[in-house]
């Protein structure tokens, strides 16, 4: 009996995944058919933090929202997140210096 027990917990422990069509015809229930959330997880038996995260990421992203079997296109974003938010930095250092180059100047004799 314990090996069962065991044996239980490990498939209901395993992560189950879903892909792109199957998130999207979820979210469609909610979006277009006006279904309470919490009524979709039910009846698809997925929890309903996943079916709200699953309507966020497509109302942000669209079609593009799911890819494939990781989140290249996130960590894609986040990087360029990251690299506007540096430049917009050294912009700002820029203009700052161009202000007072005044003071930067050697004072000729």
């Amino acid at each position: 009996m314990d090996m069962k027990l065991r044996e239980n917990k490990e498939r209901s422990m395993s992560r189950r995944k879903f892909n792109k069509e199957f998130k999207v015809a979820a979210v469609k229930l909610v979006l277009d058919d006006e279904l309470p959330v919490f009524q979709v997880a039910q009846q698809l038996s997925v929890h309903p933090n996943s079916l709200y995260r699953w309507v966020n990421e497509y109302e942000k992203y669209g079609e593009s929202a799911f890819p494939g079997n990781g989140s290249t296109i996130y960590d894609y974003q986040a990087t360029i997140h990251r690299l506007e938010r540096r430049n917009r930095e050294l912009e700002e250092e820029v203009e700052l210096l161009k202000k007072f180059k005044v003071f930067l100047r050697t004072k000729r004799a």
